[in-house]
């Protein structure tokens, strides 16, 4: 993904069926919620990466009431904390019955007319 630039980068926030996020070219540190700079070290050279869609549930929160009225047809429905294989932690949709420490692989669907990553458990 080297023609994007950090802030730049097409993902399922712009629409796209990926997951990218930053790794830090000067001390190595990945961050997954897009920045100019490092938060670790503060470097502005950033490097865009897509990542797999493999992780393991980390936490599960299961929704049973709407918050919206645009979110009422998907109730119930499953908002689970993913520690990726990449080593950074994002949240996400997932299958209703996942537990903490399944192992998920992600695809795209559609939530109230947007693109989001959703999590199902990996297929052995």
């Amino acid at each position: 993904m080297t023609d994007q630039t950090p802030m730049t980068a097409t993902d399922w926030t712009t629409g796209a069926e990926a997951i990218v996020y930053q790794v830090c070219n000067a001390c190595g540190s990945i961050q997954y919620f897009r920045r100019r700079f490092c938060c670790k070290c503060g470097s502005l050279d950033l490097k865009v990466e897509r990542a797999s869609g493999n992780g393991t549930v980390y936490a599960t929160s299961l929704v049973t009431r709407a918050a919206t009225p645009e979110t009422r047809a998907h109730v119930p429905y499953n908002i689970v904390l993913v520690d990726t294989t990449e080593g950074f932690r994002m949240m996400a949709h997932g299958d209703n019955d996942l537990a903490i420490g399944d192992k998920v692989t992600a695809k795209f669907t559609k939530f109230t007319d947007r693109l989001v990553p959703y999590f199902e458990r990996t297929k052995a």
